[in-house]
């Protein structure tokens, strides 16, 4: 009865410690998922605050371009300089968004499978 009750104790033990592991690395997974997350949205919020001084110097140019206006015709080139960059810079931001969106799925995605996968799973 006693080595009965040892070998339960020592298999509890066994079993506790597995469970104090793989908690431990689950909570290591998750802190290093959070910081990609932190990391990757912090690169977007540079990227869309960058964007945004942009549009603020395009809008800015125009307005001088059209106070600097004298004709009918310097409107117009005004308007079509204007409607060429901000153009371009949407089709910036579509590329950049893209690019943004395929980061986080990649991201996501090797998180995931390197360390959710594997939790609990080495034994």
């Amino acid at each position: 009865m006693q080595s009965y009750q040892a070998e339960t104790t020592k298999a509890s033990k066994t079993v506790q410690k597995e469970i104090a592991e793989t908690e431990k690395e689950i909570r290591d997974t998750a802190l290093q998922v959070q910081n990609e997350f932190i990391k990757t949205c912090e690169e977007m919020s540079r990227a869309v605050m960058s964007r945004a001084a942009a549009q603020i110097e395009l809008a800015s140019k125009l307005s001088e371009k059209l106070g600097a206006a004298h004709s009918f015709p310097d409107v117009v080139s005004a308007y079509q300089g204007w409607l060429s960059e901000q153009m371009n810079a949407c089709s910036e931001d579509a590329r950049q968004f893209m690019t943004n969106g395929q980061k986080f799925v990649t991201t996501s995605t090797r998180l995931f499978s390197n360390g959710w996968s594997s939790v609990g799973m080495s034994r």
